[in-house]
């Protein structure tokens, strides 16, 4: 049988010891006139072999259902119970300042919240406000960004720092700790900083991108100017309309006010106002500002 295979007899007595091949299979069924009965049994050694193989590989892992991107943290749901902001001009500089009470609905801690500083000298004439930019982008020590959360100050991290857009993390951490906002928790944060006139100007814009109970913007203006505001609200589904009922003023002898809250959805509310020569500027030729 050695020889009809051309194999050496130590291999043929060592069968057993040895995992048989394909190629000797054949030539043994030959041989010996098996009928393929050798050929058989070789296939049907190969069959068990694969399916024990098979049985001690351990199932592969379901790959894990991925979740939907959060700014904030995987398993996180913010809501904004109050947003209130408040502008203040003193005929030089716009001093913004922003409160919004956040409550986690989710379930892991957040640990940093996003917010913008937007500017644009131009609304109607994009190249325009541009080419200004390039020339007097807003600097970090300009704005004079601060930030508490708890009385504790927030470190930031800026995400974007574009000629007339910031977007920067305010991160639930200092030098001296950290104070994430857990689950079930509510806390206020507060935000403030300072643009000049000259780079900000007679329209503000919040945009609402969280779930947000309760609404609320005041401006405030030297009174000797008589402002004139209206605002408008553009959402995903209408374009600008009026929101004028939400507008109140109270004047005081140095400042007027004017206050308009309100629960919102998602969306976009714009505030203008004039120095009081009772017609509405064009958007066009105004400068138009934003801050989240």
């Amino acid at each position: 049988m050695a020889g009809g295979c051309g194999a050496a007899d130590g291999f043929v007595r060592g069968a057993g010891r040895h995992r048989p091949r394909e190629e000797f299979a054949r030539l043994a069924d030959e041989v010996l006139n098996a009928g393929k009965a050798i050929w058989r049994r070789w296939c049907d050694y190969e069959q068990a072999k694969a399916g024990e193989g098979q049985a001690r590989r351990p199932p592969a892992a379901t790959p894990a259902q991925r979740r939907p991107e959060q700014p904030y943290a995987t398993g996180s749901a913010l809501v904004v119970e109050h947003d209130a902001a408040r502008l203040r001009y003193d005929c030089r500089c716009y001093r913004l300042t922003m409160r919004r009470l956040l409550r986690n609905t989710g379930e892991e801690p957040v640990t940093r919240y996003l917010i913008r500083i937007s500017v644009d000298h131009c609304p109607g004439d994009p190249e325009r406000s541009n080419t200004h930019y390039r020339a007097h982008p807003p600097t970090w020590d300009e704005l004079g960004l601060t930030a508490t959360c708890r009385g504790e100050t927030m470190r930031r991290q800026a995400k974007h720092d574009r000629d007339a857009c910031k977007e920067v993390w305010l991160l639930f951490d200092n030098e001296h700790g950290r104070f994430p906002l857990y689950p079930g928790e509510s806390v206020w944060i507060e935000y403030a900083y300072t643009v000049g006139d000259d780079k900000w100007g007679n329209w503000f814009q919040r945009a609402v991108r969280l779930p947000t109970e309760q609404f609320e913007v005041q401006l405030v203006f030297p009174a000797d100017l008589d402002p004139a505001v209206w605002g408008t609200e553009t959402s995903m589904t209408a374009e600008a309309t009026p929101c004028a009922p939400l507008l109140s003023s109270v004047t005081t002898a140095t400042y007027g006010n004017s206050r308009g809250s309100r629960p919102h959805p998602p969306c976009t509310l714009g505030t203008a106002w004039n120095g009081g020569s009772g017609h509405r500027p064009n958007p066009a030729q105004n400068k138009g500002s934003s801050g989240d």
